[in-house]
């Protein structure tokens, strides 16, 4: 398995350079195919500004020396995305950035398309450089569905990547999601897959979410990329997320690949 068409977000925010970096470096590793989605909005000047952006866009693609197009679409950003995810193996977008007019009215645009798309979604950070996603990888593991569909959506960057650790946070606490010995058979999974792998188990004091904890630890380890299930519950006029799901989309600090 590896993923042969991959989606970026393509707008105007000034973060955007970095994410369709990242987006075509995945693309060069894998030899896929990068297709860069911008949405044209109604005002001429904010047509134009689409029209820009697919062309750094495709600057960027060449720089990369990736196969690429380029599509330009009426509808809004989260269903044109959406869409376009149900026909790829990965999308690529930026985590919301606070302030930022570029992104105005789509300030939940990660949490909804990770939610609806039914793709794996790369989140990038919307500030800092990340170039290289293939050196540590962290996989946050509680054996429920959605992180398993992460992992088995991961898998490409996992094969990847130079170490995995897989991170099992609590296990004592949960009852009936973990064998004798927790993270041992998803690290079993992931060898035959060819994937380097370790397991490491972290206890929390019960004051400390989780999702700080991740972060932590992936900044104690040097990771490079996040691979975790995203937990929610979307409503028509809202959406419910985790509290993990909440803390990692708020405070992340590396790439972050989510799948629900």
């Amino acid at each position: 398995m590896a993923y042969k068409t991959i989606v970026v977000h393509v707008d105007g925010a000034a973060h955007a350079r970095e994410r369709i970096a990242v987006a075509g470096l995945v693309a060069s590793s894998q030899q896929a195919h990068l297709i860069g989605a911008a949405t044209q909005s109604a005002p001429p000047e904010a047509a134009q500004s689409a029209v820009e952006a697919l062309d750094r866009f495709e600057a960027q693609a060449r720089s990369a020396d990736v196969s690429h197009e380029r599509r330009l679409s009426e509808q809004d950003t989260a269903s044109n995305l959406t869409l376009q995810a149900r026909y790829a193996d990965l999308l690529v977008l930026s985590q919301s950035a606070p302030h930022d007019s570029e992104h105005a009215g789509n300030e939940h645009l990660p949490e909804y398309v990770a939610l609806f798309a039914g793709r794996p979604v790369l989140l990038v950070p919307h500030a800092g450089s990340y170039p290289h996603v293939d050196r540590h990888a962290l996989v946050a593991w509680d054996g429920s569905r959605a992180a398993a569909r992460a992992v088995g959506d991961a898998l490409p960057l996992l094969r990847a990547s130079r170490l995995v650790t897989v991170a099992v946070f609590n296990p004592e606490r949960e009852y009936g999601v973990h064998g004798a010995q927790p993270g041992a058979d998803i690290a079993l999974f992931l060898a035959r897959h060819g994937v380097q792998v370790e397991v490491l188990r972290q206890s929390t004091p019960l004051d400390l979410p989780v999702g700080e904890a991740l972060l932590s630890l992936a900044a104690e380890q040097n990771a490079d990329l996040l691979v975790m299930g995203a937990y929610g519950h979307p409503r028509w006029n809202e959406i419910l997320l985790g509290g993990v799901t909440r803390t990692v989309l708020r405070s992340m600090t590396l790439p972050v690949l989510m799948s629900h």
